[in-house]
């Protein structure tokens, strides 16, 4: 299990400060892993309906925040409609680490660089816990979707 260093993450600092309570879940991340979160689900013994992947989209040209299960795919067409946009494309992951702080595969949808408008698939809504991206490739942070 990975340790974490000293202050944690700009996620795990983030929730902290908020008062939300969260549970770190490390585990050795391999990088050949095809699938980020279908690794941690695995390596985490978790299913993958619980664990959500962090994607960062163009809405209009501005950037968004869709929090979506490793298990399914991001509806371009919903997220746009859901943040009152015509047109959704994936971002550059350069533009990604830019705008949150973070590398490909350990974006956090938490303490993020800068503030973006963020969707959660309401699948979460279903589970007492899920795991997001703890700011880094092998490590995950469970904690209550609300």
């Amino acid at each position: 299990m990975p340790t974490m260093r000293p202050g944690g993450t700009p996620a795990t600092v983030a929730l902290t400060r908020a008062g939300i309570e969260f549970t770190v879940r490390g585990y050795d991340h391999d990088p050949r892993a095809a699938s980020f979160g279908l690794e941690a689900a695995a390596a985490l013994g978790v299913p993958a309906e619980r664990v959500f992947k962090t994607l960062l989209v163009g809405v209009d040209g501005a950037l968004t925040v869709a929090i979506v299960p490793v298990s399914g795919q991001l509806d371009l067409k919903a997220l746009a409609r859901a943040v009152g946009g015509r047109r959704a494309v994936m971002a550059d992951p350069a533009t990604a680490e830019r705008a949150t702080g973070y590398v490909v595969g350990g974006i956090s949808p938490i303490g993020q660089r800068r503030a973006h408008p963020t969707v959660l698939d309401t699948s979460a809504l279903a589970h007492a816990s899920i795991l997001v991206s703890g700011g880094r490739r092998g490590l995950d942070l469970e904690l209550a979707p609300a």
